[in-house]
């Protein structure tokens, strides 16, 4: 069996290694694999790593998976009575003049759920980052789901004090008026976010047309296009800066 297996740690089986870029071999099962190998390496951080499911271990049905999703988000910090709902948001894009399309799903908290959703709405989809530096200034990165945001990076081109690391779901909620799994750049729209020192949007994000966030709740996805997504930051009062987000101190 050329797969890895867990108690083989990093370490990939030379087969495997030469036979991975001629099969093509990027599905879900490679990457369930590969997860599976290096949640034993001791330096793996534990954070979105899923469990491999025991013999015997039923499998949770859609309606179960759904209540779960909602103990989660109660369970969580909750905006303030202030904050935008997704119908004020939308009124905001009719008066800015920006055409959108919704698609509901089960609430989804992190890039990692989401994908099996999201195979079927083409366009560039998003990790959101709350960011914080040593000063407690705030930041909001808008990345491509697939970029390796270099946050050291980052900070030195934003002039950050000290590195910067994601704020705590707390301050997030307080700052942005949603629950943590639901960051999205259209929070901006809350007053709370004008507490944002800057919003930085990905290079690689705007390439695709159109772009995925969630409408202020992580039980839907709304596209607009990456043009209208750069106007709407604008009408929230900021001037986004356009990086690289993989490299943004080279640029």
């Amino acid at each position: 069996n050329s797969r890895p297996q867990p108690w083989q740690g990093c370490a990939l089986p030379l087969s495997y290694a030469r036979s991975a870029p001629v099969l093509g071999l990027l599905s879900r099962d490679r990457g369930r694999y590969m997860h599976e190998g290096r949640a034993h390496c001791k330096h793996e951080s534990a954070v979105g790593t899923r469990p491999k499911a025991a013999i015997g271990e039923r499998i949770m049905s859609f309606d179960e998976r759904k209540e779960g999703a909602e103990n989660r988000a109660a369970e969580g910090p909750q905006p303030s009575p202030e904050a935008k709902t997704r119908d004020a948001l939308f009124a905001f894009f009719g008066r800015l003049g920006i055409a959108h399309k919704t698609v509901e799903h089960p609430a989804i908290f992190t890039v990692e759920e989401g994908r099996d959703f999201k195979k079927d709405m083409p366009g560039g989809h998003s990790k959101n980052l709350f960011l914080k530096d040593k000063k407690g200034a705030l930041y909001l990165a808008v990345a491509l789901s697939e970029t390796k945001v270099d946050l050291v990076g980052l900070g030195k081109r934003l002039g950050a004090k000290g590195r910067l690391s994601f704020g705590k779901p707390e301050l997030m909620t307080e700052t942005m008026g949603v629950i943590p799994g639901a960051v999205t750049p259209f929070a901006l729209i809350n007053d709370s976010a004008g507490a944002l020192s800057a919003v930085i949007l990905d290079r690689a994000l705007l390439a695709h047309d159109p772009v995925w966030f969630h409408p202020l709740e992580n039980t839907a996805s709304t596209a607009v296009a990456p043009d209208d997504l750069v106007k709407f930051v604008e009408a929230c009062g900021f001037a986004p800066q356009i990086l690289d987000l993989s490299a943004p101190f080279e640029e």
